[in-house]
């Protein structure tokens, strides 16, 4: 009987290592997040910006010079944040999901512990 509480204890901390490990995993995933989407709100006000200023503007040869300067390299800027967000995402999605698979087992450990 002590011996079946010792096993599961130490299952039970081994799982708990493992949670805290892929917890510091998501609190990089989140950091990281945080500053994508700071960046990716900065290039779609810029985005913005530049597309109102080439719809107010009449000379072709200026709204051409928006479009090279900012308006192109801002959208592919924007639109590699949104992908790379989205990456973020996803990978936040797989580590939640270890967490909540590793809290089912220990809570099944739990119980059984108690139970005995």
């Amino acid at each position: 009987m002590m011996e079946e509480t010792m096993v599961k204890s130490y299952l039970q901390k081994s799982l708990d290592e493992w949670k805290d490990d892929i917890s510091q995993v998501l609190d990089e995933i989140g950091k990281e997040y945080d500053e994508v989407a700071q960046e990716l709100k900065v290039y779609s006000y810029k985005y913005g910006i530049t597309k109102q200023v080439i719809q107010s503007t009449v000379n072709e040869e200026i709204i051409e010079n928006i479009r090279q300067l900012y308006h192109k390299p801002f959208e592919e800027n924007y639109n590699q944040l949104k992908e790379y967000i989205r990456d973020l995402e996803e990978k936040r999605r797989v580590f939640q999901m270890f967490i909540q698979k590793i809290e089912e087992v220990n809570r099944k450990e739990a119980s059984k512990i108690s139970v005995s």
